[in-house]
């Protein structure tokens, strides 16, 4: 076994660019393994786990790490990563004569008044953000690891303009009919949502989208808009928007638990709307997206549908706990406030308090919910909705844990979501299954229109021995109810 690692000082390119390289170059003749990425602290902590002995390196370093078990492949596989690197900055005709833009300032003298989607770490998120802004273009953070005093600063300053700032972490929006981010494959239609969730947002797309309901836009505002920090700013602002937008007949804002007094703030503001408004605000006593996804059918007059399922009803726990390993940060709020209300304290990485907070190692003795989309757990890599690596390790290390009653899993479909989530996901659930008889319960949120299919998703996890549902609280529901157990 041969191993290689070069840095590349002052080369660049994204995280989702990196993975797409590494597993282009992984699938080479010879090689073994592949990992470029950048040299962030986190990056380079995964390198030296995969055994890769690493030279002094600074973050604006790229590091090509290759294990061959062809030592002659050497050559072959560092060709490939420069192709792959090179094919990832072509235009769409494959011509790379004329250089992209390397700032948003300088973007927008070719398109001046743009919306600017921002893609870059954290840390750099906030020059680009405000270059738009001081353009007087509306922008869409879809970087995290934004610091929050940073995050008020472009939303005050956008208050004061008349513009939209969307995020940071702003994952999913659909804008003019196009859908940004992880967005959802949907048909135009009467309702427009403001998101201080991405996949909250998500999971009212795809319920919307069963009922036969469209969306005309979906304004996402980043998950600390309704903090007592920002006061809803955004959200004021997306608001203003869809009360004047025609073609919107009922307005429903989504978010994560928000601060108490902010939420009473948005809930007076919009009573001097002329558009009916609907609320998805999840908290203790509150609404779960699923039935405010019901109750916004209500308001448009439309009949009530029954949400589908996949899969053999499970029928016992096999352990005492509930354990949900999540990509999205509100399903797994909505899944904790329904846990917790019959089984007593929920564990979590995003605790509904802070006495219930878990360490690194992201175990409890109690019942436990992961959100694997967390900044702290994103920093230096992809999301998992795109990247479901530390997700499945975890996964097999929770199924083996006899404790362990049920298995709480989501699956998030669309537009720059894993191309094929089952691929991975099945054949480790199936793994589990044929190990013990342990409940495996997936919430896989998308539509029939996302590229990778809802119902080819659903049938292969079903397959392999989940119980799969539309509706994450439903799941939740079913997970709780196996448990048994009662406060």
């Amino acid at each position: 076994m041969t191993t290689h690692v070069e840095l590349r000082p002052g080369a660049y390119a994204d995280s989702v660019t990196l993975l797409q390289v590494s597993r282009t170059v992984q699938q080479l003749p010879g090689v073994d393994s592949a990992q470029v990425a950048m040299a962030t602290p986190l990056n380079l902590e995964v390198l030296a786990e995969m055994g890769f002995d690493l030279p002094e390196s600074t973050p604006n370093d790229m590091v090509v790490a290759i294990r061959l078990s062809d030592q002659n492949a050497l050559a072959a596989a560092l060709a490939g990563v420069d192709e792959a690197l090179a094919s990832k900055g072509k235009r769409s005709d494959g011509s790379t004569d004329l250089a992209p833009p390397r700032t948003t300032a300088a973007a927008l003298r070719d398109a001046p008044g743009a919306l600017v989607l921002v893609s870059v770490p954290g840390a750099s998120a906030f020059v680009e953000a405000m270059d738009a802004l001081d353009a007087g273009a509306d922008v869409m953070i879809f970087s995290d690891n934004v610091p929050l005093e940073q995050e008020l600063v472009l939303k005050q300053t956008a208050a004061e303009r008349g513009l939209l700032v969307m995020g940071p972490d702003c994952g999913t929006a659909v804008v003019g009919g196009l859908g940004l981010g992880f967005a959802n494959a949907t048909a135009p239609g009467p309702v427009g949502l403001v998101a201080a969730s991405g996949t909250g947002c998500q999971q009212l797309l795809a319920l919307l989208d069963h009922a036969g309901v469209g969306v005309a836009s979906a304004l996402g505002v980043g998950g600390r808009d309704l903090s007592a920090a920002i006061g809803g700013l955004s959200t004021r602002e997306a608001l203003r928007r869809l009360d004047a937008d025609p073609a919107v007949e009922l307005i429903v804002v989504v978010s994560k638990p928000p601060a108490d007094d902010v939420a009473a703030a948005i809930r007076d503001h919009a009573s001097s709307l002329r558009t009916p408004m609907q609320f998805a605000l999840l908290g203790a006593g509150q609404p779960d997206l699923t039935q405010a996804a019901e109750e916004t059918l209500a308001g448009l007059g439309k009949p009530p549908v029954e949400w589908p399922s996949w899969g053999v009803p499970a029928e016992h726990a096999a352990g005492a706990l509930l354990r949900g390993l999540f990509v999205g940060g509100t399903l797994c709020d909505e899944a904790m406030l329904i846990a917790s209300a019959e089984l007593g304290p929920v564990h979590s990485n995003i605790p509904l308090s802070p006495e219930l907070a878990v360490d690194a190692a992201l175990d409890a003795e109690t019942h436990l919910m992961i959100d694997f989309g967390d900044d702290a757990l994103t920093q230096g890599r992809a999301h998992p909705m795109i990247d479901p690596t530390l997700r499945l390790e975890h996964l097999a290390k929770v199924a083996a844990d006899p404790r362990t009653g049920v298995l709480l899993l989501d699956v998030v479909l669309g537009h720059g979501a894993e191309p094929d989530p089952s691929a991975r996901l099945a054949p480790a659930i199936r793994a589990i299954r044929e190990t013990r008889d342990l409940p495996v319960l997936v919430a896989c949120i998308g539509t029939s229109s996302d590229p990778q299919g809802l119902a080819r998703q659903a049938s292969a996890l079903a397959e392999a021995g989940a119980e799969v549902h539309l509706s994450n609280a439903a799941a939740a529901r079913r997970a709780v109810a196996l448990i048994g157990g009662t406060r």
